[in-house]
């Protein structure tokens, strides 16, 4: 299903080497613009397959997403990815910012339904004349036949899905839909991701799907952050890291040392790459990546 562009993700995931990729988010301020574009440079040398930009919840940084994925591809060497999500928007207003990633010069979308206004875990509101389901995303995406199709996809399932049967059910919807390469959500484990392959195989789905990685730096973000996506940590991570709360540079030394290793196993376990939530620094990422045995 790959467009065959050369700017086109699933072009670049097709070619079989490994893909190391990293996440950033729309500043607030001018000094977090300042911090994303010098941490775009710092990574930058590491030659990554490709970098995405979220969008906020509703669209609220919609302009923002559009300005910098396309000033990611006509001022960088980078491959940029916009996403867009279903929240608060009708097929219409779709279709302008898809015309307005495409004059930006961005061809690479991951379609997501969003998570509702009211936050994770509330209830899911319809937008008059939009669209309830990321995989009636990725059919608008597609039919366009302008953009490389990117999904979220979930090591423990969504935290709305009532099983993991039916999380794949969702996932196949998509891939049918038009999707070419799932990105997932933090792996806590090696295993779940193992296991989310193992199952979407399984079910005939049959596209790259690279684990996301992001590093413990303090443990009470983390939790927060686990909380949010439905889950719990691994009590083996636990036990790894609150002996050393009252320290928050062992912290994060040995969240680096906990997210190298779960790389290292993902890899050597025949993912296809690694995508970093980076929070729009660049250290720790760097730092993981210097560390890789891939990379001794």
């Amino acid at each position: 299903m790959a467009t065959g562009r050369p700017d086109s993700i699933a072009t670049l995931l097709g070619q079989g080497e490994r893909s190391f990729s990293f996440e950033f988010f729309p500043p607030k301020d001018e000094a977090g613009e300042e911090v994303l574009w010098r941490s775009l440079g710092e990574l930058e040398e590491l030659k990554p397959t490709f970098v995405s930009v979220t969008y906020g919840a509703g669209g609220t940084t919609r302009d923002r997403t559009i300005e910098i994925t396309g000033r990611i591809a006509r001022e960088t060497s980078m491959t940029p990815m916009a996403h867009l999500t279903c929240v608060g928007h009708t097929v219409e207003e779709l279709g302008e910012i898809l015309d307005s990633l495409a004059d930006a010069g961005v061809s690479n979308v991951l379609a997501l339904r969003g998570d509702p206004a009211g936050g994770p875990g509330t209830a899911w509101v319809s937008t008059e004349g939009g669209v309830d389901y990321a995989a009636d995303l990725v059919g608008l995406v597609k039919a366009r036949d302008q953009f490389s199709i990117g999904v979220a996809v979930f090591p423990e399932g969504h935290r709305d899905s009532t099983s993991l049967d039916s999380d794949v059910a969702v996932m196949k919807a998509k891939y049918d839909a038009g999707a070419e390469f799932g990105v997932t959500e933090m792996v806590l484990r090696a295993s779940d991701y193992f296991g989310l392959v193992e199952r979407s195989r399984a079910a005939g789905i049959d596209m790259p799907i690279i684990p996301g990685i992001m590093p413990i730096l303090a443990i009470g973000s983390m939790k927060k952050m686990v909380e949010l996506s439905g889950r719990e940590m691994p009590q083996e991570v636990l036990d790894r890291i609150e002996p050393l709360a009252d320290n928050p540079e062992a912290v994060r030394a040995e969240g680096i040392r906990i997210a190298t290793e779960l790389c290292d196993d993902l890899l050597a376990g025949g993912a296809p790459g690694l995508h970093f939530y980076t929070l729009n620094r660049s250290k720790a990422t760097r730092e993981i990546y210097a560390a890789l045995a891939v990379n001794a």
